[in-house]
């Protein structure tokens, strides 16, 4: 039989966890409230159109929420990288001391305020990655997300104006961002890996890396994909940055290293001041579809975390 501070335990953790859903449960119903009214004018077309003009009932989240995956995609495929090399180094290569050291760094990333990496992308990162996206656009154009239109690649005097404020930029600053996140989650798992199997491995003659590839890579998938869909979600929802860094444009823009761009919680900030009662109900709309797919990526992240537990196995 459980013991009585077992009993108060797991009704503590019960509690805890029905909490949570009633306060996701109070946030989405309070969105769809507010929302019916503009919901009830566009219908369906709130996912298919492209402009915002809420005051002559003609709006839609087509463009934003296309430029707001963007946005994540670039991020995501910027930081995972970023992020695994981090913490597999803090867990596995770099000394003791230094480890200390590099994890009070990375933690300290995650606290810096978004603002201050929307200035820092605006007026630092943004003037010195143009070189690079004008590379990219001169050899890699012919792919279709990596063209401009109007760039003169081959031209050193032509305007670089084209390639600011672009989805590529504005992904660059949110993939910093959320790094520090995925990195922690990562380099916490990694660390638990078997001290046995790390041995092991070791005997048998395998190479730090052999290592890293046949217990701790294995043995952390759970968490790497967590880390990852974890920076996802805080991407997904990035503002203040975001908000600094773009030129809204509200036409579906697959091109991401041109400029302009937009994003859901961007447009929320830009027009939330002077909108007008069903303008706000509009948002609140843009707000409720934002909502779904970061819950929408939340539980498809679980559902893959419970089929690849860390830990289930190794080729070791």
């Amino acid at each position: 039989m459980r013991g009585f501070g077992d009993r108060v335990f797991r009704w503590q953790l019960t509690a805890a966890g029905v909490t949570v859903l009633a306060i996701m449960a109070a946030v989405g119903i309070f969105l769809l409230l507010r929302a019916t009214a503009a919901l009830r004018v566009t219908g369906f077309s709130f996912l298919t159109t492209a402009q915002w003009q809420p005051d002559v009932h003609h709006f839609g989240i087509a463009a934003v929420l296309t430029g707001t995956l963007l946005i994540a995609l670039v991020a995501v495929a910027v930081s995972f990288p970023l992020a695994l090399g981090t913490a597999l180094f803090i867990s596995d290569v770099a000394p003791r001391g230094l480890r200390r050291t590099l994890v009070a760094m990375v933690d300290l990333m995650a606290a810096v305020p978004s603002v201050v990496y929307g200035l820092w992308g605006l007026f630092f990162l943004q003037t010195h990655v143009i070189g690079l996206s004008r590379w990219l656009s001169q050899w890699l154009g012919w792919i279709p997300f990596l063209h401009v239109d109007g760039a003169q690649p081959g031209e050193p005097l032509a305007s670089s104006s084209v390639y600011t404020a672009s989805t590529f930029v504005a992904g660059l600053v949110v993939a910093l961002m959320v790094a520090p996140i995925q990195c922690s989650v990562m380099r916490e798992v990694f660390a638990q890996a078997p001290v046995g199997e790390r041995e092991g491995a070791y005997a048998l003659g395998a190479t730090r890396w052999g290592v890293i590839r046949s217990v701790v890579l294995p043995y952390g998938r759970g968490g790497m994909i967590g880390g990852t869909m974890l920076g996802l979600g805080r991407a997904l929802g990035e503002t203040i940055a975001v908000y600094l860094i773009i030129s809204p444009v509200f036409t579906i823009q697959p091109h991401i290293l041109q400029t302009g761009a937009n994003s859901v919680s961007s447009l929320i900030a830009l027009h939330y001041g002077d909108a007008s009662d069903f303008g706000m109900s509009a948002l609140m709309a843009a707000g409720l579809a934002l909502f779904l797919l970061t819950l929408a990526v939340n539980f498809t992240a679980s559902s893959v975390v419970a089929r690849s537990r860390s830990g289930a196995q190794s080729e070791a």
